[in-house]
């Protein structure tokens, strides 16, 4: 496998410097978002130094559509100070504009993948590291184990789950369907071994649901038979887990009372569902649903249940609610149109193994995890998740380029 400079076809320092700075903005999410984000700022500035074209990704329309109803949503709010940090969080989308007019061929994207999966075994270790921790010390106190779970190197679970999700996802699309060469495969299954081992112990179910439907696309591409050895290792699993997890996945339908967030979230639903009854068109403007959710709590709820009232814990619901339904309907615009130019790529590759169809492959699977996801947190409202989710997209429509070629 080439060098990332070996692969690299441009001969200007700057657009090197502006490709290797974008491939550390990627990589360094999974342990620093400041690290992060300083890279993206220095590989834009050094891809502006250096002229080259900057390429802007093919649903660039729709996002423009998203961010304009964003701004007309803030200017028309109650307090638009207040919704200042998400006009600041329009920056990690540069993400897009970097890999997109840096990387230039598949052998970049594969380096990224696996260093990808390398940081991602590494925090999977450490979050492992600290549910040994947890046994030890919570005992049999459920409470214990909900109130404070892993993180690995990020500050809050749902972010390490996110992450953990991504890169176990394109290390299942590797294992699956990476071409030549494919030495040290064993390496990649033990990071793989390891990252879904960290995903349960973190015990977050909408990230468990997200993973298991994404991971079952990737095995029916492969081998149809194999979704029922999933099914089989996920039974298993949960007949060996450590009796917090047990409990974990039976809260799904019998909750522990307020520990567990099954209350919590229908209220944040039905308070979504009432503010974008009264603001259709534009909502009620960024951060303002954690400033107005009392406002709206539907006349049934006399008390809150234990839980995090600062969204509404779904994407769909939350967009519409902040920034109106046209918003949400411009993002979804966008990733429709991701999962369709991705599905024409793949339909266009050649049969079986390919680094194009392994990448396009991780692409869908992480864009269906995310979207399944959704449906139960506010996971692109998370800059760490966001920007991984990015970086990847952004690598699949390298591939687009390369089948296109």
């Amino acid at each position: 496998m080439q060098s990332p400079a070996e692969s690299s076809n441009s001969n200007s320092v700057a657009e090197r410097a502006a490709f290797y700075l974008a491939f550390g903005a990627a990589a360094a999410i999974l342990f620093s978002i400041a690290v992060s984000n300083i890279l993206l700022a220095l590989s834009l500035a050094a891809l502006l130094v250096s002229g080259a074209r900057l390429r802007l990704p093919p649903f660039w329309k729709p996002l423009a559509v998203f961010f304009l109803l964003t701004l007309v949503s803030l200017a028309l709010s109650e307090n638009p100070s207040a919704g200042r940090p998400q006009v600041r969080k329009f920056f990690v989308y540069l993400v897009l504009v970097v890999i997109g007019s840096t990387f230039r061929d598949l052998g970049q994207v594969r380096w990224l993948f696996s260093v990808v999966a390398g940081l991602g075994t590494l925090s999977a270790l450490r979050a492992l590291s600290q549910f040994a921790w947890m046994l030890r010390n919570c005992g049999d106190q459920y409470s214990c184990y909900v109130a404070e779970r892993i993180t690995g190197f990020m500050s809050h679970w749902m972010t390490f789950g996110g992450h953990m999700m991504i890169a176990l996802l394109v290390v299942g699309s590797f294992l699956l369907w990476a071409g030549p060469p494919r030495t040290r495969l064993w390496l990649w299954m033990a990071a793989g071994a390891a990252m879904a081992a960290a995903l349960f112990a973190n015990g977050t179910r909408s990230i468990w649901l997200a993973t298991v439907v994404a991971a079952a696309y990737l095995l029916w591409g492969w081998k149809k038979w194999s979704v029922a050895a999933l099914a089989v290792v996920l039974a298993a699993g949960a007949l060996v887990a450590p009796g917090y997890l047990k409990q974990r996945v039976a809260s799904v339908w019998k909750p522990a009372g307020e520990v567990d967030s099954n209350q919590h979230r229908r209220i944040t639903w039905r308070t979504g569902l009432r503010m974008i009854e009264a603001h259709p068109l534009l909502g009620l403007g960024p951060e303002h649903v954690k400033l107005q959710f009392q406002q709206y709590l539907p006349p049934d709820v006399t008390r809150l249940p234990e839980g995090w009232y600062g969204h509404l814990h779904n994407i769909y619901l939350h967009y519409a609610a902040e920034r109106g339904i046209p918003a949400l309907i411009a993002l979804l615009w966008a990733i429709g149109q991701m999962l369709f130019d991705f599905g024409r790529a793949l339909r266009r590759a050649p049969p079986g193994p390919g680094d194009a169809r392994f990448v396009l492959q991780a692409a869908i699977a992480v864009i269906l995890g995310i979207l399944v996801g959704g449906l139960f947190e506010h996971n692109l409202g998370d800059s760490e998740v966001l920007v991984l989710f990015l970086a990847v997209v952004s690598c699949g429509y390298v591939a687009v380029e390369h089948e296109r070629a």
